[in-house]
């Protein structure tokens, strides 16, 4: 029997057969910035609540980097911070990656490793565009 709190497929998220390519690259956007998902509110409603109270923690640092109040090694460490946390999120909520090309439809299930690697490397593209535009800005605060 067909549980319909989970997705039939964990390797496909439900996005992944749409024919519009403006909801395509909607859905794509959406996915790797919100790593929760239904059905793993369902299944871990603890560790969601958590999530989602640290998520807005994170933000707040953002927040007050960008109006000068925070300094950037402690800006790296929350980020560095929800990173982890964020692993574990979407282990259980969104538990796929792309598999060939970033611009392909291809999906699998994640190992640890696979969360590990996706998470760091899709976290290390926006913090870094987040940081060097505060920087830029004269917002961040680098002390040397």
């Amino acid at each position: 029997m067909v549980n319909p709190t989970m997705p039939t497929d964990p390797a496909n998220p439900p996005y992944a057969e749409s024919t519009s390519l403006v909801r395509l690259m909607a859905a794509e956007v959406w996915d790797h910035l919100w790593p929760w998902s239904s059905h793993g509110f369902q299944r871990q409603r603890a560790l969601h609540a958590a999530s989602i109270a640290l998520a807005v923690a994170a933000s707040v640092v953002w927040v007050l980097a960008a109006l000068g109040q925070m300094q950037a090694g402690a800006l790296i460490g929350w980020w560095f911070g929800w990173s982890v946390f964020e692993v574990v999120v979407r282990l259980g909520s969104k538990p796929y990656v792309k598999d060939g090309p970033w611009w392909g439809r291809r999906y699998r299930v994640a190992n640890r490793m696979d969360m590990v690697c996706y998470v760091g490397f899709k976290n290390l593209l926006i913090g870094a565009t987040l940081f060097l535009v505060l920087k830029s800005m004269g917002f961040l605060v680098v002390q040397g």
